[in-house]
């Protein structure tokens, strides 16, 4: 029997990016990948990306096609910047994607008539409640993996005004009729979850059209140990954080944390890559610890690859966090990992690789968390076991090439075959 020829697929993923990581760097690896291996393969993004997407594309470009800005994307940002960030993603951001479905239906209508689609795949937004006006185009369509359902920790609900969970309920419920309105979900071929509360949270019949998929895959040619990493300004346990600042990253958890454990005689360090709202309050926090905590500020994934290759461990303490990327990208690096043992940490970690510490109850997380950074700098061979065992289930369990395997696999069971 002949070969069958690999499916023409359309990647949807107006924020496709490799610039901040998270759910934009993933379709971005998907097109890379099915590239490479020479499949016929086409994308859709954002133009404020373009720039970034040439350099990172190359003669690649040729193939994704741009949602230019309309006025209602400008309007749309400019009205929702004012708010904060959990009703931004959620209410703004669900309207800046309704506006993407009208902008990019015309280009996937042009292409599906040229003959150059066979199947949609929309990766993103990975949120589950989020509508998809991707439909009515002649063929299948794949949406995910995605990955949400998330509520804040027992004891942690303050931390949103009585505002913004009112507005995020609403929108909550409201995605139940948008998802009516905006069918791309009721009818697609295949929903890709990550996980069980994923799953849970989907406002549509599934069926038997869900299929789990964990989202997070590690590019080993950018997360592999340097020849030459940052070497540590001075000795002791060097820890280490990278992600955006913001507040349900719980990094002031972090600090104190760090300032009980050193209390606790560990002769330990933080490096802090990334930026974001809470640096200015979060390096004030820091002050009393001196050069023991130190800013490094947004950096490209180049550079921060051999400081966290430097360091003896990542920590990740946040309170709401769906995936959490950068705990297989320390754990491909053969470091340890302490993290929450709430959201998408917990998917990936095992007592083999590094510890969980619940954030509930709140009062004493920190100090639970000292505990953890204590036991790790008291015991380097441990942590050197850990970090051994991470980088082994990392390569095994979630390499990017496996995952676009899967996704293939995945595009054929979509297309009958």
């Amino acid at each position: 029997m002949a070969d069958i020829a690999p499916p023409q697929v359309l990647i949807v993923a107006p924020n496709a990016s490799a610039r901040f990581g998270g759910e934009a760097f993933l379709p971005l690896k998907y097109f890379q990948i099915l590239c490479g291996r020479g499949h016929p393969v086409r994308m859709i993004a954002h133009a404020r990306n373009r720039d970034e997407l040439a350099d990172t594309l190359g003669s690649w470009i040729d193939r994704v096609d741009f949602v230019e800005d309309t006025a209602w994307h400008r309007a749309i940002w400019q009205v929702g910047r004012h708010f904060p960030a959990r009703i931004r993603d959620s209410l703004f951001g669900v309207a800046l994607n309704i506006v993407n479905d009208a902008c990019q239906a015309r280009i996937i209508r042009r292409r599906v008539a040229a003959g150059e689609v066979d199947l949609i795949h929309q990766p993103i937004p990975v949120s589950p409640r989020a509508p998809s006006g991707i439909h009515g185009f002649g063929v299948p369509v794949v949406i995910g993996p995605m990955n949400g359902g998330m509520a804040y920790p027992p004891g942690y609900e303050g931390m949103e005004g009585r505002t913004t969970r009112a507005l995020v309920g609403l929108g909550r419920a409201f995605s139940v009729m948008a998802n009516r309105l905006s069918p791309g979900k009721r009818r697609a071929a295949l929903l890709l979850v990550a996980n069980a509360r994923t799953q849970a949270a989907l406002p549509v019949p599934q069926g038997n059209r869900v299929v789990t998929l964990v989202e997070n895959g590690v590019d080993f040619s950018t997360w592999a140990a340097p020849v030459t990493v940052v070497p540590p300004p001075a000795t002791g346990f060097r820890l280490a954080f990278m992600g955006r600042l913001v507040d349900w990253k719980a990094v002031d958890l972090t600090l104190e944390a760090l300032r009980l454990a050193r209390a606790q005689g560990a002769d330990v360090t933080l490096d802090i890559l990334g930026d974001g709202p809470e640096r200015a309050t979060l390096a004030s926090l820091a002050t009393p610890l001196g050069n023991a905590v130190r800013f490094h500020g947004f950096l490209p994934q180049s550079a921060c690859v051999p400081i966290l290759a430097g360091a003896d461990a990542l920590i990740l303490n946040s309170v709401w966090e769906c995936g959490g990327a950068v705990v297989l990208e320390a754990m491909a690096l053969g470091l340890p990992v302490i993290a929450s043992d709430w959201g998408g940490p917990a998917d990936y970690l095992d007592p083999t690789c590094g510890i969980l510490v619940h954030p509930s109850p709140r009062e004493s997380f920190a100090a639970r968390l000292a505990t953890a950074i204590g036991q790790l700098a008291a015991d380097p061979d441990q942590a050197r076991r850990m970090g051994a065992a991470g980088k082994a289930k990392v390569r095994r369990d979630y390499n990017w090439n496996t995952k676009v395997d899967q996704m293939v696999a995945l595009y054929d069971l979509a297309l009958g075959r």
